[in-house]
């Protein structure tokens, strides 16, 4: 038998060996901002009334594989059209990849507009689709709508991602430009709603009034990014064909017991939720007093580009500092010199800012 690698190259498909791990860097004993995460934990007295409840757990039966108690309540907590259907995947990354797989033809292309979420490109490529990518407008991050028409017309994309609001930007794009590409894509259009606790648009309500519309949601920036999990709306005609891909039991027993429990204490995660978007606006204001660009955000982080500092600099004394963001710059393109930050608890907040304020003024 020949040596590993070549057994590895010789079995493998060349996009998969070109591809690079999506890599999550090592947070220990850091501030941790980097992921969008919510940093609010729940009150004591609710940890101890979902213990008491995961005690109960059967988790030597397979789960409930279609999720019905789970599907209900998130139908109400999302205000989910009737007639629509839902499917629910281990995080929106599943999702995703549900979509792709079910794609027909060979040479499918998929589309988005760039900056924005990884996976789109890392899934497309690992499953052989050819993905294009389409500049936002520098100036701040929206569409370009006139190389969007261009690319769709060329390209005949089988699927368009459109996160709303994007991510890493935070910017919600124009609806008015969101409902043109709905009109115009010939194929599945898929309104990425990650951020929408954060955010006061949606196309939720609109979910059948298009017929290649699908909307995704995930509980991860809810405060759930643990559990891992994430859903689809749409019609029934596409939920149907694209549930025959989902695989059997892919929500566990821990996590619809505990998504059930959170969707019911409600107003604790809305609590949440507005203190993420007050702070939000405290962080903004505290960020447009130093040299950097600030672009609006409606989503749990902000995105902003140094003026006159390198960001990878910036990045490490930051870290070397103890506070832990997502340097951007390194992805290249419109993220040149440009940084993320997650929105944390007020003190997290304010030791960003200080320790940011010494780097730039060093």
């Amino acid at each position: 038998m020949q040596p590993i690698e070549g057994l590895v190259n010789a079995l493998l498909r060349p996009e998969i060996l070109a591809l690079s791990a999506y890599h999550v860097q090592d947070a220990t004993g850091l501030i941790k901002l980097d992921a969008m995460e919510n940093p609010y934990s729940w009150p004591k007295e609710m940890v101890d009334v979902w213990l008491a409840l995961l005690r109960n757990a059967e988790v030597n039966r397979y789960p409930d594989p279609s999720a019905n108690r789970l599907r209900a309540m998130l139908r109400i907590a999302n205000n989910i059209p009737a007639e629509a259907e839902l499917m629910l995947g281990n995080g929106s990354d599943e999702l995703i990849q549900i979509i792709l797989m079910g794609l027909s033809g060979e040479n499918s292309v998929v589309l988005a507009p760039q900056p924005t979420f990884v996976m789109y490109r890392q899934i497309a490529v690992s499953l052989g689709l050819h993905f294009v990518g389409v500049n936002l407008n520098e100036e701040d991050f929206s569409l370009d709508m006139a190389t969007l028409r261009a690319a769709i017309d060329q390209h005949q994309p089988k699927v368009i991602f459109l996160a709303y609001p994007n991510n890493p930007t935070g910017n919600a794009f124009a609806e008015e430009d969101m409902v043109e590409i709905l009109r115009i894509a010939p194929g599945i259009v898929v309104v990425d709603e990650a951020y929408a606790p954060f955010a006061d648009a949606s196309f939720m309500q609109k979910a059948l009034d298009f017929p290649n519309l699908l909307v995704m949601r995930t509980l991860s920036k809810l405060g759930l990014a643990g559990l891992r999990l994430g859903f689809l709306v749409g019609h029934p005609a596409w939920i149907t064909q694209l549930d025959k891909l989902r695989l059997p039991y892919n929500i566990n027993v821990l996590t619809q017991h505990t998504a059930e429990f959170a969707l019911s204490r409600q107003l604790v995660l809305d609590a949440q939720v507005q203190c993420i978007r007050r702070d939000r606006e405290w962080l903004a204001t505290q960020l447009a007093t130093l040299p950097v660009k600030l672009f609006p955000s409606q989503a749990n982080f902000l995105c902003f580009k140094l003026q006159g500092n390198n960001a990878s600099e910036v990045f490490e004394s930051l870290k070397r500092s103890g506070v832990l963001i997502k340097n951007l710059s390194s992805a290249g393109g419109l993220l040149h010199n440009c940084l993320r930050v997650t929105i944390g608890t007020p003190d997290e907040n304010q030791r960003f800012i200080t320790e940011l304020t010494k780097v730039l003024r060093h």
